[in-house]
């Protein structure tokens, strides 16, 4: 006679833990220096408010020199890129993106390591990603989609602090999907 689990059905596995009381992943071991803010939307009755960045949330106590919004078609993709010197704030504002972070500092910690975040109306968050760490953002939604960039270093037009790879570089692990 075979035998099944005691649900019925051969090959069930339990769910690993993924977050936490406080709602805070549990999977996630952040890229050294990046850090995220989850934020609450509060309710009114003519919508809601939600905040996007506060000095005194103690993420970092850098400047804000600029912040610019960076629209993503249906399905849209932009990477791989990182910065020398300039560390993005990353804020979802419209529509669903999912970051995603490689740090390939070869001194840090977390050398190697990747860490993804999806993040819009629903689940807001600001994600602060420092320089030399690569990142690309995707809008895996049918609905277009947008996020806020609140840098501390502003575009330099004569000499941009950006440097990009191609979105199917073999030096960088991940496939977006």
């Amino acid at each position: 006679m075979l035998q099944t689990s005691k649900w019925g059905i051969d090959g069930a596995i339990k769910d690993p833990k993924s977050i936490t009381a406080q709602w805070n992943p549990s999977n996630i071991k952040f890229i050294d220096g990046v850090s995220v803010k989850e934020v609450k939307n509060v309710i009114k009755n003519n919508g809601y408010l939600t905040e996007i960045y506060r000095q005194d949330w103690e993420l970092d106590d850098l400047s804000v020199a600029q912040i610019f919004q960076v629209s993503l078609n249906p399905k849209g993709i932009s990477a791989w890129h990182a910065h020398e010197i300039t560390t993005d704030r990353i804020f979802v504002n419209t529509g669903s993106i999912k970051v995603v972070l490689y740090d390939a500092r070869e001194e840090s910690p977390t050398y190697g390591q990747i860490n993804e975040f999806r993040c819009g109306e629903l689940r807001p968050m600001l994600i602060i990603v420092p320089p030399r760490v690569w990142h690309g953002v995707q809008n895996y939604t049918s609905e277009p989609a947008a996020l806020l960039n609140i840098v501390d270093k502003a575009y330099q037009y004569d000499d941009p602090d950006h440097w990009r790879i191609p979105l199917d570089s073999p030096e960088i692990p991940y496939t977006f999907s």
